[in-house]
Formats: structure tokens, C-alpha cells, sequence
């Protein structure tokens, strides 16, 4: 028999009690990088695997000062960080969830504003990402800005980049209590620019051939497996999306050659997004064989599971399974405004739209209140 979206599945050391994954979603309501009691009921109210995710991928959260680039996300760099986390997870765990955190580098993507005293961004090239970032005024109020022009980082300061992911990955599973780690390698974020030639001209053994430019990724993917182990290690990608000005000249090749290097080393999961990120799943000008992509995983070894996001809905979503196409599905903006998604879909209905304008930043309204269904 064919599994569906309620089928349970072991996902490397994660056991999973649905298909259905709530994707990562970056809200804007953590003042001074801290997670809050507001964001612990937010996840619990998403976390009961029966009515909810199956699997909870945190929102985006900064490896360190150097890696924020939005206002009022949080952080895993500091105590008080760690604790408004545990406060998180445990909620979590009460209810039954799983849940995952996403380490992040925004790399150019950022403000001087957010930097440690007011420096440029760091990016692998000095290339300005014709993008906005988030910023919250004096007066409270929050908009929407564009990016600060990136330095190029040195080469003596990579390393210090890895281990900024490693000890991160330590600091939410042995200290915040998550039950695995994301990495996010995808949406033109820190490793994805090193990744793509629209953002990497760099002409040392980080830029130039495919596996200069794969390096970064693998060398963070490696650190953190041996930080928390590999079996609670996932990593998302984004092939061909065009978000926060990111493109490669030739992704099937560079994608088919990361994965096919992620295969050996025993991760949970993979997270790919398929074409442009909130956007249509072909991108004009960019065609891109996410079957062969899987082949490749396969092939090289890797067992992890395949998860699949961008623009699913239930229907597409129960035929990716079935088919074998996907092992896990990820759901993002339908959790911000229905926290029982998976019983709607199990009831067929009814679905509820969400308040575009309380998405980010702000306090409980478009956060927590959003009515679920009778039991």
C-alpha cells in the first residue's frame, strides 16, 4: 500500500508521526534576538502531530551576531537565547511535536544596522544583493529596507564561519533541547552565495570550479553532523530560485554534484525547494530536473529522507507521497493562519486565509489567534 500524509516515517534519528512538515517562517518576534513565551504558545499551537505538523522546522535562526540580517529574529549564540528556546522545545514536546531548528547565516542579505557595531555584511564576493531586509525604526515600527553593499570575506575567515555553524547546532540540541538541526543552504543566504556564480567571483579555493564553490556547504554540513550527529542533520536547498538576487550560471550540474556528496553522510532529511521560493514552481529561463536531482542523491548513498516545498497543496502534496516522488512535504504560509492544517486536510476543509499585513513583526494578533477547528 502506498503511504499518505498521515503515514508515519522514521527520518534518521527523527521519528515522525505524519508527513506533513511545517516549513520554516521567519515572523519577526524575537526582541533582541530572544525568543519569547508568545513564540512558545505560537509552535505548541502547530506542534500536536494528530491535528498539526508532523515535523517543525524552527524560523531561521542566527548562528551568530555576524549571521543576523532581519530584525527581531532570534538567535542560538546566547544564553538567554537558549533559554527562550528550551521554553520553545519544551512546549513543543508537551504536545507530542517534533521539532527542528534552522541555523542560518544571511551572509549579504543583511543591514549594517543589525551588525556588530554597524559593519558591512559579509558575502563571498563584495556584491551588493539587489534585495530588502527587515528593520524596526526608533518609534517601534517596522519596514522593509534595502540591503547594505557586503564585504568580501577573508580567507582566514571561514573557518570561524564553520564553527559558528557547529557550535550552533550544539547550542540548540544539547542546550534548547531541539531535536535535530536544519541547515539553511538555500534562498541566497551566506551558503548559497558561496554556492552560485552570481554571487561568488571569489578566485581562491571557495570560487571558480564546482567543488570550490560546494566547498563551504560540505565543510558546514561535516562540522555539524560531528557536532550533534549525522542522523539529526538536514540541509535545505533552493536550485533555481531567484530570492534575495541569487542565480547560477548552469545549477543541474553544481546540485547533482552537492547532493551526490551529501549522500554518504547519513542525513535525516533533504529539503529542496522547487522553483522560486513563494513563487511559481517553473521558473521562466530556468529549467531544472528535480527527479534526476533525487537519482543522484540515491545513487551516491543517500538515505535521508526527501522533502519537497513550494506551492503544495493537499492534492499535490497526497500525490507526491504516493508516487514515491517525496517522503515529506513542507507547508509554510497555510500554518500561519490554520495551526490545525493537517485535520483540515484530513476533514477536506474548511481552509482559512491569512492577514498578510501581521506576518511580520508585531505581537499576538496574526500570531497566535488564529481560530482552529473543534475537536
Amino acid at each position: 500500500m502506498s503511504p499518505t500524509l498521515f503515514s508515519p516515517l522514521r527520518a534518521g534519528a527523527l521519528d515522525l508521526a505524519s508527513r506533513i512538515v511545517m516549513a520554516p517562517l521567519t515572523r519577526n518576534r524575537a526582541p533582541g534576538a530572544i525568543p519569547t513565551p508568545l513564540m512558545a504558545e505560537y509552535y505548541a499551537q502547530r506542534a500536536d502531530p494528530r491535528r498539526g505538523a508532523g515535523l517543525i522546522v524552527s524560523e531561521a535562526t542566527a548562528i551568530s551576531p555576524q549571521g543576523q540580517g532581519y530584525a527581531d529574529v532570534p538567535g542560538l549564540y546566547g544564553t538567554e537565547q537558549l533559554d527562550g528556546w528550551k521554553r520553545v522545545t519544551q512546549a513543543v514536546h508537551a504536545v507530542g511535536g517534533t521539532i527542528v531548528c534552522q541555523l542560518w547565516h544571511v551572509g549579504r542579505v543583511s543591514h549594517h544596522l543589525l551588525q556588530p557595531d554597524h559593519a558591512d555584511p559579509v558575502a563571498p564576493s563584495a556584491l551588493r544583493a539587489n534585495t530588502k531586509t527587515y528593520l524596526i525604526d526608533n518609534e517601534g515600527q517596522g519596514g522593509f529596507a534595502p540591503t547594505s553593499e557586503p564585504r568580501a570575506l577573508h580567507r582566514h575567515e571561514i573557518p570561524a564561519i564553520v564553527h559558528d555553524f557547529a557550535a550552533a547546532a550544539r547550542n540548540a540540541v544539547q542546550s534548547a533541547g531541539f531535536d535535530g538541526v536544519e541547515i539553511h543552504g538555500a534562498n541566497g543566504y551566506l551558503l548559497d552565495q558561496f554556492l552560485k556564480t552570481g554571487a561568488n567571483q571569489r578566485q581562491d579555493d571557495y570560487g571558480g570550479p564546482i567543488e570550490n564553490r560546494a566547498r563551504l556547504m560540505l565543510e558546514v554540513t561535516r562540522a555539524v553532523a560531528d557536532a550533534v550527529g549525522h542522523d539529526r542533520v538536514c540541509i535545505r536547498l533552493s536550485p533555481v530560485t531567484p530570492a534575495n538576487d541569487i542565480v547560477d550560471a548552469d545549477p543541474q550540474p553544481l546540485f547533482d554534484y552537492l547532493v551526490r556528496q551529501l549522500g554518504p553522510l547519513g542525513l535525516a532529511y533533504v529539503h529542496v525547494i522547487e522553483g522560486a521560493t513563494g513563487g511559481p514552481r517553473v521558473v521562466d529561463g530556468r529549467p531544472f530536473d528535480y527527479a534526476a536531482l533525487k537519482a543522484a542523491y540515491r545513487q551516491a548513498g543517500g538515505r535521508g529522507a526527501w522533502m519537497v516545498n513550494n506551492g503544495y497543496d493537499p492534492a499535490l502534496a497526497e500525490e507526491a507521497v504516493a508516487s514515491g516522488r517525496a517522503d515529506l512535504v513542507a507547508f509554510g504560509k497555510a500554518f500561519i493562519s490554520m495551526p490545525d492544517l493537517a485535520e483540515r486536510i484530513r476533514r477536506g476543509g474548511p481552509y482559512q486565509g491569512l492577514d498578510k499585513a501581521t506576518m511580520y513583526g508585531g505581537g499576538a494578533r496574526g500570531y497566535t489567534d488564529y481560530p482552529a477547528l473543534p475537536a
